[in-house]
Formats: structure tokens, sequence, C-alpha cells
């Protein structure tokens, strides 16, 4: 099943949403209301190859937490997303068994193809 994972109080995600073609058949998992799962986590890390990679390191909690200073394993980055919502680097998009990472015009790119 094709699936997004995004905040729905994230301007950056609203408006990649309203951009996705009409019939694009996703289904839609917002982080905030209904946390990420660890099998969904586990999931994304297997394909994605690391949980760093799932990172956002944009976040301000990253920030405020001095995390930029700290070591951090991938123990922790698995720990910190499920932690609080706003270290997963959103949106991820999960199609036809590939994941996309991030907002980069590269990558939204990919997914419209991808949709397409």
């Amino acid at each position: 099943m094709n699936k997004i994972y995004y905040l729905a109080s994230c301007d950056t995600c609203r408006k990649i949403i309203k951009s996705l073609p009409k019939d694009h058949n996703l289904k839609f998992h917002d982080i905030k209301q209904d946390p990420i799962t660890v099998e969904e986590l586990e999931q994304m890390r297997v394909l994605s190859g690391s949980y760093e990679a799932l990172f956002s390191k944009k976040a301000q909690l990253y920030k405020s937490m001095d995390l930029k200073n700290k070591s951090l394993t991938e123990d922790d980055y698995k720990k910190y997303i499920l932690e609080h919502y706003t270290f997963l680097s959103r949106p991820v998009f999960i199609i036809d068994g590939k994941i996309f990472i991030g907002n980069t015009q590269q990558n939204m790119l990919q997914v419209m193809k991808a949709l397409g």
C-alpha cells in the first residue's frame, strides 16, 4: 500500500499534498495525530538503509537539545524519532516498495514520477 507520512500542521507538507496528482491513491498518515509505530519505523529503515536517513536535523528540538554536538548512533536516531514526531524528516512517501524522504525538489520530482 502506498503511503505518505506527514504533519498536518506543516505548511510545506500541506503544499506538497495539494500538488499531488488527483488519482494518487495514497494512504495519509498524520504523524502527530497517529504516532508512527516501531514496525512502521523499522519498515522505513529497511527501505532507506538507516535511521539517520529518516532523521531531521532541521527540527527545532535538534537545535534546542544541542544534539548536533553529540555523537548520535543509529539507536539514538531511532529513539528520538519514536519519542517525538518532529524528528522524522517529512514527508516520507512509500510508493511501490520505494521510499522517498523529505521535501527537496529532486525528491518531489521522483515522487511525482512514481505516482505518475
